[in-house]
């Protein structure tokens, strides 16, 4: 049995998990494998472990991969999976999830971003370095309107924190109530209030049909030229041509961007490049703990596979 072990950046993946008792031929990628070269370099494996939703798996792919029978990806949820066509070709899909301590690393990380942008943290340690001294007034969170695009398990631990802050917190998605506002602690809006009003709008809603695009040009140019978008969800939630737009034209104080249209970031892309952002490289997920987590339940969901009885099956 030959087995691919995905998008491993870091190159952790061999130390922490006990993958010699799988009796397996296993390759590990550090690399990212380009969509073109996909079908020639994974047409070997019968076994292939996802790292979340870095690497794409449509109809087509699947498809061009005779041998696979086991797609493994760590998480619960994998939207860069076809399932249906995963169960058309008789791959069984399984999930393997991280560490539940790690539940609210993505929240942390999103008030990392949101705290640098309003703090303008990389500006002044920038011009520290350069000898210059207080080159700026960060305004203070107190008093503050923070907008919760979903307030989910995520949603819910921003929005608890911008409290702590002082700050007023409300929210709106497509499916929120007034009692599961109430229940989440926060007030509920319209859509139009939430991004006009609000002087930080973070992003908390799953990818779907329904959401791709919901933060649209009209959302972005409602927002007040000082405020902030956070996104430490998924980037098609976003129209990002237009968010890129009003960064660059300097109607929106800035955005801080844990994800993107296409992952790794290519070294020249243009977003690298665009004004008052934060930008990190998808860190949300990627903690110590996750991760030692995660490729253990990986061997676990693979020799379940092997045993005939798979476990935490998608398919």
């Amino acid at each position: 049995m030959r087995i691919a072990v995905l998008d491993d950046y870091l190159n952790v993946a061999p130390t922490l998990a006990d993958w010699k008792s799988l009796g397996a031929d296993i390759q590990f990628f550090s690399d990212y494998i380009q969509p073109d070269q996909s079908a020639s370099v994974l047409a070997p494996f019968d076994v292939i472990v996802a790292m979340r939703e870095r690497s794409a798996f449509p109809e087509s792919l699947i498809q061009a991969l005779p041998k696979l029978r086991l797609l493994v990806t760590t998480g619960a949820r994998n939207n860069s999976i076809d399932i249906e066509a995963c169960r058309a070709q008789g791959i069984v899909v399984c999930g393997a999830p991280g560490d539940p301590i790690s539940a609210g690393a993505t929240a942390e990380l999103a008030w990392a971003l949101l705290l640098a942008l309003f703090k303008r943290i990389p500006q002044e340690a920038a011009n520290m370095r350069q000898g210059l001294w207080q080159t700026s007034m960060p305004p203070t969170l107190a008093g503050k309107r923070l907008g919760l695009l979903g307030v989910g398990n995520l949603g819910q631990r921003v929005g608890r924190v911008g409290q702590a802050f002082g700050m007023e917190v409300i929210a709106w998605s497509p499916n929120l109530t007034e009692e599961r506002a109430k229940e989440a602690g926060v007030r509920m809006v319209s859509k139009q209030e939430l991004f006009s009003t609000s002087d930080a709008v973070s992003l908390h809603l799953v990818l779907s049909a329904r959401t791709r695009g919901i933060v649209d040009a009209a959302a972005l140019q409602s927002m007040k030229h000082t405020a902030y978008l956070i996104n430490t969800s998924r980037a098609g939630l976003v129209d990002l041509a237009a968010l890129r737009q009003a960064l660059e034209q300097g109607k929106l104080g800035g955005a801080g961007l844990d994800v993107f249209e296409q992952e790794p970031l290519p070294a020249n892309d243009p977003w690298r490049l665009v004004p008052r952002t934060v930008l990190t490289p998808h860190l949300g997920y990627a903690t110590p703990e996750n991760f030692a987590v995660f490729y253990p339940n990986v061997v676990t969901a693979i020799q379940a596979w092997q045993a005939g009885s798979p476990i935490r099956a998608l398919t």
